[in-house]
């Protein structure tokens, strides 16, 4: 049975552009990843419409039991190279689990994924 990927991104922002441009761009990868037959776990993906259901937290700590749950049903984990992702709380988070836990963690630049 194929295991998903996990594919970690920069969110965590005061400025709500900038989370829902992170939501936006995460979005279009994954499904260009999904378009090729990868099985794909984002969690902003899920994640960004509930907290903004619900006006629940948009940080690293709030929802880092979700994530390191969403990584034990991944084998490797996609780090998408936004503008914040290496200082990004969460994501340096996540690769420290996903590396714990052995998982292939492969980089990604956006625009690679741009069609002109």
């Amino acid at each position: 049975m194929k295991k998903l990927t996990y594919l970690a991104v920069p969110y965590s922002s005061p400025s709500w552009i900038v989370r829902e441009d992170r939501f936006n761009k995460v979005n279009q990868v994954a499904c260009k990843l999904m378009q090729k037959g990868e099985l794909i776990m984002s969690p902003i993906s899920h994640s960004h419409p509930i907290a903004k259901a619900g006006n629940l937290p948009k940080d690293w700590k709030y929802w880092a039991d979700f994530c390191r749950a969403n990584l034990f049903a991944c084998d490797k984990v996609y780090v998408l190279m936004l503008d914040g992702w290496e200082d990004s709380v969460g994501v340096q988070a996540e690769i420290k689990i996903a590396t714990r836990m052995g998982l292939k963690i492969e980089y990604l630049k956006f625009e690679d994924f741009i069609e002109w």
